[in-house]
């Protein structure tokens, strides 16, 4: 009886344990040649919760590539890429869904609102607790363009698949599905899979899955492909495969990523390298296969390897090839085994990542610098950066962020980070973070407890309060801070030492906590630059005295090891010598540098530059003490020589930031700024101007690019006073009180901007309003419209002169805001450069300016590619004079939006200005040199 009861139970289990896996079996024809998959799918679900389902929920993410309003649409224009929405509807995919079927019934199914790659079904009877659905699926696959997210297909006709297929939802008491937006982050249950693929011969297949079976027919091949426990299958189809299979003693490591030239005797040490180190800390892998490509890597590259051109090596080859496979094996082998939501948990596995990049750097290459060989170079490795780390660049990387108050918690969900943030600050945070906790518990508990962690919960559901629960048990310290202070929130870590006492026998010192949070910090004494003690200060909450043996130390130092991702490094050391142990020496350094916190840093940098035609080349020496990651306050001194006007000219700041967090205001900056330089030919401006001005953002969103500033300053003018200068004024010297409010969202698709201003001076004071609207429509057409419009509060300026007036198509600048090369000029081609500010006009008509008030519109469209229509039209009024209509029209050739753009007058109240004489000096254009300016094309992308 004990037998039977025993061999019941046994048949029991394993019939549950084989009811319950979740089950995807699927028939696949390839036709590449029309781009299309036409899959025939069964999908069995188990319901592991006790809550009884009446609807399911399915990712069908092929279909995010239909239409330029999915959410991945959208994520793709908000990073600047135009290359989905102006790309063909032939280019985009998408899923037509002939059947959904449950034992041969219909089910009714539908899209969801505004996620079109979701799709919700209606099951004929309740799915109760622990059983399991089973349903048919019969649909078409239209292959996207491979130019949108790298997968798809190329243009050579290679096939890089990844979600190509619909998958089950999770439900865990909640339903867990979510749009794709180019994260790869598909949250799914580990299932077993077989695949039965039909594709063309010349093809080579490559797959994590095992291959079972291969049938050969004259035009084509069908392989059946079987993996156990498989969360991600990503399919490639080549015609010429770079896929190279290395076999180590547990698993064959299939690998396209580009090897740096190596041999392969070379490639398969190293392999094993990585291998052993993974297997040692993570244990075996559960798959046969481990898949590696080079699409992986240039979705998660070594940054700062990648920067820089191809050309420059500062890593031996096999150091560079290594990292690369390193970094990639962590994240697959994690991806793969990891089971947690990589969508809202995401910090864990990137945490876990960098955490044994670091290690394995450590071990393997512990004397690698941050800048490789170049750090030996003459000229470089007297900078700072050259005694840097190879592991010292995740610190700095956080810290880019964390200095311009965009750094985001470590909690927040993947689609809310800042690009940034989600490819690199969050992920270093992460494994930085990891570091700092093991450094505090000791012990090697931390690593201890990540690795029993992964392997514990290896392929089974799993998450990050899981994890932290986990860790907390083998640690008798408090570590609540980490997943309240540093996982959860911004709060920065930022210590200094205040007051310091010593006797023969001990110090007395008091540590302050600039801010609110509960991170401990590390405090060494040191002799000269030997260490004699470690000390870890818990619970600062503001201001914390402690007394320490003396030990012979003559210094006290805070995080003297830089584990701990600290804002501000400079005030974190004491020198127990003398009186004035506070002061830290200069130190100058030719070009910018890595901040070194022992010194106060001076910079030189030569500087060439051309900023107007009256000073022509200039060069000169800036002296500033801003390093690679921002500083609070800055100071900036740039003498320089022109060689036109032969006499020195440059610029002087001094600025102040208060960053606040939080808030929708997140920044106020004041300071004061002056210059002198050429304003015509031989005629000089002085300028100093104190400002302030009030920054604000969506405190809960910070990919919205909605912003706000509101500025005032004072703005000083001082200028030679030259009476045959067609644009001078009878007083050349004056001072203006200006207030800026301006209200931007600057989107690729949707672009909208509006701003007031307001001017007081001695003899008027002026109002204006400018908006400007942009709208790139799914037609690929783009329609801009500007409208202007300006009064005079008062004007009792000198009515012959325009220079405080108006301008229809040529501001006279006198705040001094626009980089004009010629602001002087009447006639020539510096004449012609258009800035589009006040009236906007191309053409330049009878009456350029407006003293008493005017209105203008501008308007240009689409006519062919990056070739449009632009018209103008408006009123301008000056005194003693009725309301005068002005109009012109003509071509836009917009090469780079807002950076480099031709106009070509056609029509206006001149008549047709195209058959006039001189139409050469007609055309307009509008140019940026300024690199930081030009920098913003890139800022705008990532932040």
């Amino acid at each position: 009886m004990r037998k039977y009861t025993l061999n019941c139970i046994i048949l029991l289990f394993i019939c549950f344990s084989t009811f319950s896996q979740n089950k995807i079996d699927l028939k696949a024809d390839f036709d590449i040649e029309n781009r299309q998959i036409a899959i025939s799918q069964t999908i069995q679900y188990q319901n592991t919760t006790n809550d009884v389902l009446q609807t399911i929920y399915l990712n069908d993410w092929n279909n995010s590539f239909s239409t330029k309003k999915t959410p991945l649409a959208i994520r793709i224009a908000d990073e600047y890429n135009n290359d989905f929405h102006l790309a063909k509807n032939k280019d985009r995919g998408y899923s037509v869904i002939t059947s959904i079927k449950q034992n041969g019934e219909d089910l009714t199914y539908n899209q969801l609102k505004n996620q079109i790659d979701v799709l919700k079904v209606e099951l004929k009877e309740p799915l109760k607790p622990n059983t399991s659905y089973t349903i048919q699926l019969e649909y078409l696959v239209k292959i996207p363009s491979a130019k949108f997210t790298k997968y798809g297909i190329t243009n050579e006709g290679d096939i890089n698949l990844r979600y190509w297929y619909i998958t089950p939802a999770i439900y865990d008491g909640k339903w867990q599905y979510y749009s794709n937006k180019n994260l790869d982050d598909l949250f799914i249950p580990k299932s077993d899979v077989s695949l039965e693929i039909e594709y063309p011969n010349g093809y080579a297949l490559t797959s994590e899955l095992n291959s079972s079976n291969t049938t050969q027919y004259p035009d084509k091949q069908i392989i059946k492909l079987k993996g156990k426990g498989r969360v991600d299958n990503k399919l490639f189809l080549n015609k010429n495969s770079n896929f190279k299979t290395l076999q180590t003693d547990k698993l064959s490591i299939i690998s396209n990523i580009k090897d740096e030239g190596l041999e392969v005797l070379d490639k398969v040490l190293i392999t094993e390298k990585v291998t052993n180190f993974i297997f040692e800390n993570f244990g075996d892998y559960p798959h046969k296969k481990l898949l590696l490509t080079q699409i992986d890597y240039d979705k998660d590259p070594l940054y700062g390897l990648n920067f820089l051109p191809s050309f420059i090596k500062p890593y031996p080859n096999h150091f560079q090839y290594e990292l690369k496979i390193l970094k990639i094996a962590l994240h697959n082998y994690l991806e793969n085994t990891l089971l947690i939501n990589p969508r809202t948990e995401q910090w864990l596995l990137d945490g876990i990542q960098i955490y044994y990049l670091m290690n394995y750097v450590e071990e393997h290459y512990p004397d690698m610098k941050f800048l490789g060989t170049i750090a030996n170079l003459w000229g470089v490795r007297s900078f700072h950066a050259a005694d840097m780390k190879f592991n010292d660049k995740y610190v700095l990387a956080y810290m880019l962020m964390a200095r311009t108050n965009r750094d985001q918690p470590l909690t927040m969900a993947k689609d809310s980070l800042l690009k940034f943030n989600k490819s690199i600050a969050n992920k270093y945070k992460a494994g930085v973070g990891l570091k700092y906790l093991d450094d505090f518990v000791n012990q090697d508990i931390v690593e201890k407890s990540i690795e029993a962690f992964l392997k514990q919960n290896k392929l089974k559901p799993t998450t990050t309060a899981s994890f932290e629960n986990f860790i907390k048990s083998k640690t008798n310290k408090n570590i609540n801070w980490f997943f309240e202070d540093y996982i959860s929130t911004r709060k920065s870590i930022d210590f200094k030492i205040k007051k310091v006492k010593k006797t023969e026998d001990s110090i007395t010192l008091t540590i302050k906590n600039k801010n609110e949070n509960k991170m401990p910090i590390s405090l060494y004494s040191l002799k000269n630059d030997s260490i004699i003690s470690k000390t870890w200060v818990e619970n600062v909450n503001g201001n914390k005295t402690i007394t320490i043996p003396r030990l012979d130390a003559n210094k006290l130092v805070l995080n003297y090891n830089n584990k701990i991702p600290e804002f501000n490094l400079r005030d974190n050391w004491k020198s127990l010598k003398g009186f004035f142990f506070n002061n830290k020496p200069l130190q100058f350094r030719v070009f910018q540098d890595v901040e070194d916190p022992n010194y106060n840093q001076v910079f030189f940098m030569p500087i060439a530059e051309f900023n107007n035609i009256y000073d022509g080349f200039t060069a000169g020496a800036k002296i500033y003490n801003k390093t690679v990651l921002r500083k609070l306050f800055n100071y900036k001194i740039a003498p320089r020589y022109a060689f036109k006007s032969k006499s020195i000219t440059g610029s002087a700041s001094i600025f102040k930031t208060h960053y606040v967090q939080n808030k929708n205001l997140y920044a106020i900056h004041y300071g004061i700024a002056g210059g002198y330089n050429s304003y015509a030919e031989d005629l000089f401006v002085r300028q100093i101007t104190p400002s302030i001005q009030f920054q604000f953002r969506q405190n809960d969103d910070f990919r919205s690019n909605k912003r706000q500033w509101l500025s005032l300053r004072h703005v000083n003018i001082n200028r030679d006073r030259d009476v045959n200068n067609i644009l001078t004024t009878t007083e050349p010297n004056y001072s203006i009180f200006n207030i800026r409010y301006v209200n931007s969202n600057d989107n690729l698709i949707n672009y909208s901007k509006w701003n007031t201003d307001f001017q007081a001076g001695k003899d008027f004071s002026k109002i204006s309003f400018n908006y400007e609207f942009r709208r790139l429509f799914e037609s690929n057409r783009q329609i801009n419209i500007r409208f202007f419009a300006g009064t005079f509060l008062k004007n009792n300026t000198d009515p012959a002169s325009n220079y405080f007036s108006f301008a229809l198509d040529r501001p006279t600048d006198y705040l001094f805001d626009y980089n004009y090369l010629g602001r002087s000029e009447a006639s020539g081609i510096f004449s012609q450069q258009f800035i589009e500010a006040e009236g906007g006009f191309k053409s330049k008509l009878e009456t350029p300016f407006a003293n008493q008030w005017i209105t203008t519109v501008n308007t240009s469209t689409t006519l062919w590619k990056y070739i449009l229509a632009y018209g103008d039209l408006g009123f301008v009024k000056n005194k003693f004079d009725s309301a005068k209509f002005v109009y012109d029209s003509g071509i836009r050739i917009n090469l780079v939006t807002d950076y480099f753009e031709i106009y070509f007058p056609m029509y206006s109240n001149l008549g047709w200005e195209i058959g006039q004489p001189n139409y050469d000096q007609k055309i307009r254009f509008k140019f940026t040199a300024d690199p930081q300016v030009l920098l913003g094309l890139f800022r705008r992308r990532w932040y």
